[in-house]
C-alpha cells in the first residue's frame, strides 16, 4: 500500500476513536434522560442486579462514529485514485443491516421493560435474510465462488454450491456469537479490539490470500479499532454505558465480514474462537441440560459466566479471554496465505 493510503487508514482510526469518545459524551446522558436503561434478568449471576438502568443501545455511538469516519475515508480513498473500495462497503452495509435488527430487539426489550425483545426465530429468519444479501452481494461484486482457503496448509477445497451453505452458517453463527460474548462489562470491546488490529497486521503483512483487498481490510482494521477503544473508555467495568445488540450485532458482523474480504473465512474460526466458545458452551449447556434431565455442565453459560460464577472479577474474565484472543490472533497470522 501507499504511504498515502496509510495516512488516510491512520486518519480514518483516529477520527473513529474522537467522534466516538465525543458522542458518548452527548449520547449517553440522552439515553439516560430517556431512560432507555438496560434491564437485569433474574437467572444472571446476583451481582449484576447492581447494572440494572445502566443506559444500553449504546452501540448507536460508535456506529455513527465508524459511518462518518469511513464516509470520510472512502471519499479521500477516490480522491487518491483507489475507487470506492466495494467489499468494504458491502460488508459494512451488512453490519449497519444486523445493527438494525438489534436496534428493533433492543427498542423492543425497552418497551416491554423486560429483558425480552424480538424472539429467537424472528432475530435469526431476520438474519438470515441479510446474511444471504450480503453473500449476494459478494457474488455480485467479485463473481460465483465456490472454492474454500484452507489456512495453515494453504490450499483450496471446491465445495460446489455447499460453500454458500457454509458461508451462511458462519456468518449468523459468529455473528450470534459475538452478541453472547457481550455479557460482561468490556469484554466484547475488548475483543473485537485486538481482531480489528490482527486486521490492520493481515493487511500489512503481504501473506493475504486476496492481496487486492490489503487497503479495504486494513480501513476496516482501523474504524472498529476505533470504535472500539473509544467505546471502552465507557464501557469497562463499572460500565456507564453498554452496547446492547445494536452493537454487538454490528461488530459481529464487521468480525466475520472480514474474513470473507481477506478471502479466508475459515480463519474467522481461529481468531474468533474465544467468540465460538462462547456460543459452544450456550450449545453444550443445553444439550447437556436436556440429556441429564435437568443437570448442569457449566455453573452458568455462556462460559463468561461460568468463569465469574467460579469467583474471577470481571476484570479478570474480560483479561484473560482478551489475551487468549490475542494469542488466536497471532496464531491466525501464521494462517494467512
Amino acid at each position: 500500500m501507499t504511504s498515502t493510503l496509510t495516512y488516510i487508514i491512520i486518519a480514518a482510526g483516529i477520527a473513529t476513536f474522537i467522534l466516538t469518545y465525543l458522542f458518548s459524551k452527548i449520547i449517553i446522558p440522552v439515553l439516560k434522560s430517556h431512560k432507555m436503561g438496560q434491564k437485569i434478568l433474574d437467572i444472571g449471576p446476583r451481582w449484576h442486579k447492581s447494572k440494572e438502568g445502566t443506559p444500553t443501545m449504546g452501540g448507536i455511538i460508535f456506529i455513527l462514529a465508524s459511518t462518518l469516519s469511513l464516509i470520510g475515508a472512502e471519499i479521500a480513498f477516490a480522491l487518491a485514485g483507489w475507487g470506492v473500495p466495494k467489499l468494504l462497503t458491502a460488508t459494512f452495509i451488512y453490519a449497519l443491516a444486523n445493527a438494525f435488527i438489534g436496534c428493533v430487539d433492543d427498542t423492543a426489550k425497552l418497551l416491554r421493560r423486560q429483558n425480552e425483545g424480538l424472539t429467537a426465530r424472528q432475530k435469526i429468519a431476520l438474519q438470515i435474510f441479510v446474511s444471504l444479501l450480503y453473500i449476494a452481494a459478494l457474488v455480485w461484486l467479485i463473481g460465483p465462488k465456490t472454492d474454500l482457503y484452507i489456512p495453515f496448509v494453504d490450499t483450496t477445497i471446491d465445495l460446489g454450491w455447499y460453500y454458500y451453505a457454509f458461508a451462511l452458517i458462519l456468518l449468523v453463527g459468529m455473528v450470534n456469537s459475538v452478541n453472547l460474548a457481550d455479557g460482561i462489562d468490556g469484554l466484547a470491546s475488548s475483543e473485537v479490539l485486538v481482531v480489528s488490529l490482527f486486521y490492520i497486521a493481515a493487511a500489512y503483512s503481504g501473506k493475504n490470500a486476496n492481496p487486492s483487498s490489503d487497503a479495504e481490510i486494513a480501513l476496516l482494521g482501523a474504524v472498529t479499532a476505533g470504535c472500539a477503544a473509544g467505546f471502552l473508555i465507557y464501557n469497562f467495568h463499572p460500565a456507564r454505558v453498554f452496547m446492547g445488540d445494536t452493537g454487538s450485532l454490528f461488530f459481529g458482523a464487521i468480525v466475520v465480514g472480514g474474513s470473507f474480504i481477506m478471502d479466508n473465512p475459515l480463519l474467522c474460526v481461529v481468531f474468533g474462537f474465544m467468540f465460538v466458545l462462547e456460543s459452544l458452551s450456550d450449545i453444550v449447556q443445553v444439550l447437556y441440560f436436556k440429556a441429564t434431565h435437568g443437570k448442569r455442565f457449566f455453573k452458568m453459560a455462556p462460559i463468561h459466566h461460568h468463569f465469574e460464577k467460579c469467583g474471577w472479577s470481571e476484570n479478570k474474565v474480560v483479561a484473560v479471554f482478551t489475551l487468549a484472543t490475542l494469542i488466536f490472533c497471532v496464531l491466525s497470522y501464521f494462517g494467512l496465505g
